[in-house]
């Protein structure tokens, strides 16, 4: 390990490190400004598309991509203020969206789960056997995902202030139909909770956004999850690739999204536009007019082009203005 000896900069010198790097400043005082409220390594961030980069051979004569620590002709500061710009209101659009999904599917879930009775949530009858079965090796005992599930959800039900949760607490013990409870699941939360339901259960559910089977719709929760949550801890998301993609649905089950199985789409990262479409496809289900897909297409339309970033930076295909998805 490299011990880590830089210095600490103040405004003025991290404004001239990134000139010396060979970024544009016409206005140092408005760098300097630009630099206080966002932060050095938050700008670099954005701009690390805009480094230049050489072709060289490794140890096995394969050619490798470096990138280098100079940044194109041509960048400027600005570069860095339209993405971030463009970035923020990209992370309000995916909360917004992913935020009526998780609201649609509590409902959907406790009205399923209810279905078979008021308590439907602490019946291991109600639940997969993977979802129940608890740990029995000596060496690494553990409780069932089912009795861990529930740990959490009563923490959260004993730190919520909500006037219904107040009702049951004073009313009834703090003993919650499923029904009311799952008002009060976060996503992560609600993701496994439905990993675990029966596959009969799952499916009606999953079926009722248009989702083929529980399998998929088990992916799709859990990964827009972890979007939703890189929004709201405002990290950079519009070129993010997300390792663990969600399930690609095949051409034919889910016709709207046939474009992402497409040859020329990418198969090992799974990029923002991927979770943008599949957040458009969900709310389908939910809003009978699009309103949320128009928005984020005219958000797409101002996307910062520039001579190192174009919209397939976010994974987006060429035509992606025509496909019906947005086209609707």
């Amino acid at each position: 390990m490299v011990e880590y000896t830089k210095k600490w900069l103040p405004l003025g010198d991290q404004v001239n490190r990134l000139v010396e790097r060979g970024l544009e400043v016409v206005d140092t005082g408005r760098a300097e400004a630009f630099l206080r409220s966002i932060g050095y390594y938050r700008v670099t961030g954005y701009l690390y598309p805009f480094l230049e980069s050489e072709e060289y051979l490794d140890e096995k004569d394969s050619t490798r991509i470096r990138v280098l620590n100079k940044y194109q002709v041509g960048t400027a500061l600005q570069h860095a203020e339209s993405i971030i710009d463009f970035d923020r209101q990209l992370r309000l659009l995916v909360m917004e969206g992913v935020e009526r999904i998780e609201v649609a599917v509590r409902m959907r879930a406790g009205y399923i789960l209810g279905r078979s009775s008021a308590f439907a949530h602490e019946d291991p009858a109600c639940f997969d056997d993977s979802f129940t079965k608890s740990g029995t090796d000596s060496r690494s005992p553990r409780v069932s995902k089912h009795v861990e599930w529930l740990q959490r959800v009563k923490e959260r039900r004993d730190r919520s202030d909500e006037q219904f949760v107040v009702h049951f607490r004073e009313k009834y013990d703090d003993h919650m139909p499923v029904w009311a409870l799952t008002e009060l699941l976060e996503l992560g939360q609600l993701s496994t909770l439905y990993r675990g339901m029966l596959q009969r259960d799952a499916e009606e559910l999953a079926l009722a956004f248009g989702v083929p089977s529980k399998r998929m719709m088990t992916s799709w929760l859990a990964r827009l999850n972890y979007v939703r949550n890189t929004a709201a801890h405002h990290a950079r998301l519009f070129n993010r690739k997300l390792q663990n993609a969600p399930s690609r649905p095949t051409v034919g089950t889910v016709p709207a999204l046939d474009h992402l199985q497409a040859p020329d789409a990418p198969k090992r990262d799974f990029g923002t536009y991927n979770a943008l479409a599949i957040v458009a496809y969900l709310l389908q289900s939910i809003d009978a007019e699009p309103a949320w897909a128009r928005r984020l297409t005219e958000l797409l339309r101002a996307f910062p082009t520039s001579h190192a970033l174009t919209i397939q930076s976010m994974g987006a295909p060429e035509n992606w203005e025509s496909l019906e998805l947005w086209s609707a």
